[in-house]
């Protein structure tokens, strides 16, 4: 689906959140490279799944016309800083839900971007009768990230025991959250 773009202005720096589009994704393949290698709280490694231009085109392609889908992009001075998507399930039993996902710039964190890409789409998802948002794999060390989701609504719904191995070689455990609006 796609939203109406909104522009945000957090300590002195103004940015737009809005639906990516098919000629976002040369810079959204980038971005997503970029951010993979800045942190250890995403599930991938730097270039590890790489998805190129073609790729992207076609996940934002159907992302723009599946009513259960939502790519947004966060732009800055003609620059994209940070993305989120949802996807959701045409399976009957999980019509009502969506899993999501973002990235931003870690020269950009503390500015509320990932905030509002999550407000975001929690508005989109209420506008359109998406009862549950669910996250897979929260790092139980992005403390930032957890009270963050909390503050939005979403509760710990499980927890992988040693679902991840960082760079240090110790297995990490990640949770799994929902927001489930009634």
């Amino acid at each position: 689906m796609v939203i109406n773009e909104k522009k945000f202005n957090v300590k002195e720096l103004t940015y737009t959140i809005r639906s990516a589009f098919k000629s976002d994704a040369k810079n959204v393949s980038e971005l997503r490279l970029q951010i993979d290698g800045e942190t250890e709280n995403m599930d991938r490694e730097k270039g590890e799944a790489f998805i190129d231009q073609d790729g992207f085109e076609k996940i934002i392609e159907t992302d723009t016309i599946h009513p259960k889908n939502l790519f947004l992009v966060a732009e800055m001075d003609g620059r994209l800083v940070g993305y989120s998507r949802c996807e959701g399930n045409d399976l009957k039993r999980f019509v009502h839900k969506v899993e999501f996902g973002l990235g931003v710039l870690k020269g950009f964190w503390g500015y509320g971007i990932g905030k509002n890409l999550m407000k975001e789409t929690i508005s989109w998802a209420d506008e359109n009768q998406i009862k549950k948002i669910v996250l897979y794999g929260v790092l139980e060390t992005n403390e930032k990230a957890i009270e963050l989701y909390k503050k939005l609504g979403f509760e710990i719904e499980g927890l992988m025991k040693k679902d991840r191995i960082l760079s240090d070689g110790k297995y990490y455990n990640t949770y799994i959250m929902g927001r489930f609006q009634e």
